[in-house]
């Protein structure tokens, strides 16, 4: 085994596992390019639900022939429920937001987790955070108010749903490494998505306005997407190591760009640019850092 907790053999295909990480993220774009095109003439919610439900439809059939029944009751199951919680509240506040603001704003808006996973660390992990990295977390936060910049004619304030969906994302991340070998990622992936479709499932009867047949394709494509992007970002990490990939998740900006202005029409203009770039810059700077005090250990 390698230092990364990987076989050593995987960590030879590095190049696998970053084109898995990129397809991944990519689909998880498209998911949000769905769900935008969703949110503009379904409750939120119903959304959200579907995102979920037909995941849990992807992901459930395979848990169960591989894991069995009993594997959907892991083990720090009350951890496993905030987690789960966590996903759910970042998935609504992020899908809310599409409603009103460009993709690519607030997929921006999902990239502060990284600084605020920096500044939580201490308190969940034990984790040592330098002033470097503190430093680099307060550039990033500047970063966001140029894409967001309240006070201006541009400022919506659906921004901090989106700003919530990264807040929501960075506690479950935290969750996620503190729990990382409770079981395995795809009995957790099944779990999350239980909690999301059976807790959003209870709004159904207040929300609910039939879908077309046509929005009932898009709805089941949102879930396949999820699934599908999750399962491959997860497959990446066994052919290399997460020091590595961590930095690939940006690749969906470019993504999101293209989706928002071919389907919506949406561009940022060259502060929103500025913005984003300062918060990807931060969040590279935060990585190549943890890279450097990895090596000296």
């Amino acid at each position: 085994m390698s230092a990364h907790g990987l076989p050593t053999a995987a960590l030879h295909r590095p190049l696998l596992g970053i084109a898995l990480v990129i397809a991944g993220f990519q689909l998880l774009s498209m998911m949000d390019g769905v769900a935008k095109y969703l949110t503009l003439e379904y409750p939120v919610l119903q959304v959200a639900w579907a995102r979920f439900a037909f995941h849990v439809l992807c992901v459930l059939p395979v848990v169960l022939w591989r894991y069995g029944l009993a594997s959907l009751w892991p083990a720090h199951i009350r951890l496993q429920l905030i987690r789960g919680l966590f996903q759910l509240l970042a998935t609504v506040f992020f899908f809310a937001s599409l409603a009103y603001i460009a993709i690519v704003d607030a997929v921006a808006m999902v990239f502060v987790a990284p600084l605020v996973v920096t500044v939580l660390s201490p308190w969940v992990l034990g984790e040592r955070v330098g002033i470097r990295r503190i430093g680099a977390v307060m550039v990033g936060f500047a970063g966001i108010l140029l894409v967001i910049r309240p006070g201006t004619g541009v400022f919506h304030w659906a921004a901090f749903l989106a700003l919530g969906a990264g807040i929501s994302l960075a506690c479950f991340l935290l969750l996620t490494r503190k729990m990382s070998r409770a079981a395995p990622a795809a009995v957790t992936l099944a779990f999350t998505g239980l909690i999301g479709a059976l807790a959003l499932a209870v709004a159904m009867p207040f929300v609910w306005q039939p879908p077309s047949v046509h929005a009932l394709g898009l709805m089941s494509l949102l879930g396949m997407l999820a699934a599908l992007g999750h399962l491959l970002i997860i497959k990446a990490y066994e052919y290399a190591p997460a020091s590595l990939l961590a930095l690939f998740g940006y690749s969906e900006i470019v993504t999101a760009t293209v989706i928002g202005y071919l389907v919506f029409a949406e561009f940022p203009d060259a502060w929103g640019w500025l913005g984003i770039g300062i918060v990807v810059g931060s969040g590279m700077y935060i990585w190549a850092r943890e890279q450097r005090l990895f090596a000296r250990r």
